[in-house]
């Protein structure tokens, strides 16, 4: 297997292994009493991720790599890891809000409200950069642009959050 081909296959796997552990999460939150928002957007968003997946699937045969976005790549992995780990069984890739629960407010979310968006934004461009495809960057950085758009508006209204107030600190 080329390196282009195993790095689509090791961040396929993780956005699977992700969508299990989110269903779980949801799951647990539902039955605890959570209240699911946006939930009319999240197919849009689903089919533009696996059209990100399947346009860099297609085109990464035979591409050189581009070692420093690599780089960058893997250290924003750590970064999702990060997010991930501080919201634990809270994660979810829907918006699922339990009444009474507190905001999170330790790891990267001291610095932003949404540190997951900032990763995936990041990533929607860096890995297609990474091997050369700044077609497949440019549309779906514009595209996420837009689906971000209506979904952080839609978690700001299900937290109670203005759009212009700061993270929230302990």
């Amino acid at each position: 297997m080329s390196l282009p081909y195993a790095i689509m296959a090791f961040v396929t796997l993780q956005r699977l292994s992700e969508l299990v552990i989110a269903r779980r999460n949801t799951a647990r939150l539902m039955a605890a009493g959570a209240r699911e928002y946006g939930a009319n957007h999240y197919p849009v968003m689903v089919l533009m991720h696996s059209a990100w997946l399947l346009a860099l699937w297609l085109s990464v045969g035979g591409r050189p790599v581009s070692w420093p976005l690599l780089l960058v790549f893997v250290v924003l992995q750590a970064m999702r890891v990060w997010v991930l780990a501080t919201l634990g069984p809270r994660w979810t890739t829907r918006i699922i809000v339990l009444p009474g629960e507190p905001l999170v407010a330790r790891g990267p979310f001291r610095f932003l409200r949404h540190p997951n968006y900032a990763v995936v934004t990041a990533e929607i461009a860096v890995l297609p950069l990474t091997f050369g495809l700044f077609g497949i960057a440019a549309l779906f950085t514009l595209l996420n642009a837009a689906m971000l758009y209506v979904r952080i508006g839609a978690e700001n209204r299900a937290l109670g959050l203005s759009a212009a107030s700061p993270p929230v600190r302990p």
